[in-house]
């Protein structure tokens, strides 16, 4: 593993509700509510949560899609949440997204070499021959064929317009992708393929990823770390073994207990694990969150894995209580 390359700290992003005649602020919607977390050089850190969890901002956040209400983005060291060093580092250019919506994020408008090469465009001065060189190649590593070039984005498959995406997103040779639930709306055998040329372009590259996802079975076989957000906040951090084989806080175990099960023989058991942990949701909410029903700070347990837990519970569950 390289080292950091990007930090996360005390990141918020708040919107204003407004209300009454004057239309003033009257309170916050918390969309992302002091996280932190740090990924490293050919990392894939997982972020995962269900929908209004927060995780999708805070990837936009870390992209520049979204406007951070305070704490740092440091990267290389420098908190680049400042336009003038987001602007030195040339961090747009090592930075880039895959969107979720393969269809929404491709110009309709745009064939697909200028949908590739845009952000060619944008950072290097390269001849027509050495850019339609570097789209060719491009779509070669995702496995699209060269005549795509003239095509428009309506003319392909869900996988196929994802592959795209990736193409476009790993076109200015970036550090660090975030990838926001790349692979949800596509069929499981296409999200395989997606995932595992994803993986391809990683080891040739040495790109690092943010890999958002509600999805826990997906994120398995991706993920070294990952970091499990709800109402805004961080509920549990941890390597890929801690957070599968030893899951501590209560949605943690509600996200585990959802992954379908194949396994026919063990169906009833795995139904009454599901209802064993949504009562022990329902009966210790207090053991969870704070009067106000927010998540408590995280708590470490060992050097790799966090918790947010009351301090006091940390200690006795650690004393086996």
């Amino acid at each position: 593993m390289g080292r950091e390359i990007i930090q996360i700290k005390d990141l918020k992003v708040h919107y204003p509700i407004r209300s009454g005649f004057w239309n003033r602020i009257t309170d916050y919607v918390r969309a992302v509510d002091g996280v932190n977390f740090s990924i490293n050089e050919g990392e894939t850190y997982g972020l995962i949560g269900e929908s209004g969890s927060g995780k999708s901002t805070t990837g936009k956040a870390i992209v520049g899609i979204e406007k951070v209400t305070s704490g740092q983005i440091l990267y290389k060291g420098v908190d680049i949440t400042k336009a003038s060093n987001r602007k030195k580092l040339n961090y747009n250019k090592d930075v880039q997204m895959i969107f979720q919506d393969s269809m929404s994020s491709l110009n309709p408008r745009k064939r697909i070499e200028d949908i590739i090469a845009e952000p060619i465009r944008n950072f290097e001065n390269l001849t027509t021959d050495e850019e339609r060189k570097r789209v060719q190649e491009l779509l070669d590593i995702v496995g699209m064929p060269s005549d795509a070039i003239y095509k428009y984005p309506h003319e392909f498959s869900g996988g196929q317009r994802q592959r795209i995406g990736v193409a476009r997103a790993v076109a200015t040779r970036p550090k660090l992708i975030v990838a926001d639930e790349p692979t949800s709306a596509l069929d499981l055998s296409v999200q395989a393929q997606v995932l595992n040329f994803m993986k391809n372009i990683q080891q040739q590259y040495g790109i690092a990823y943010l890999f958002i996802s509600h999805d826990l079975g997906v994120v398995k076989h991706m993920s070294e770390n990952l970091a499990i957000m709800h109402r805004g906040r961080l509920v549990e951090i941890g390597t890929r073994e801690e957070i599968y084989n030893n899951p501590m806080h209560i949605y943690t175990k509600r996200l585990l207990a959802s992954i379908p099960q194949v396994d026919v023989d063990h169906r009833e058991e795995n139904k009454k694990h599901r209802l064993e942990v949504e009562r022990e949701f329902l009966d210790n909410q207090s053991r969870w969150y704070d009067k106000d029903g927010r998540v408590f700070p995280l708590q470490r347990v060992t050097p790799t894995h966090y918790v947010a837990l009351p301090s006091d519970l940390i200690s006795k569950m650690e004393e086996g209580e």
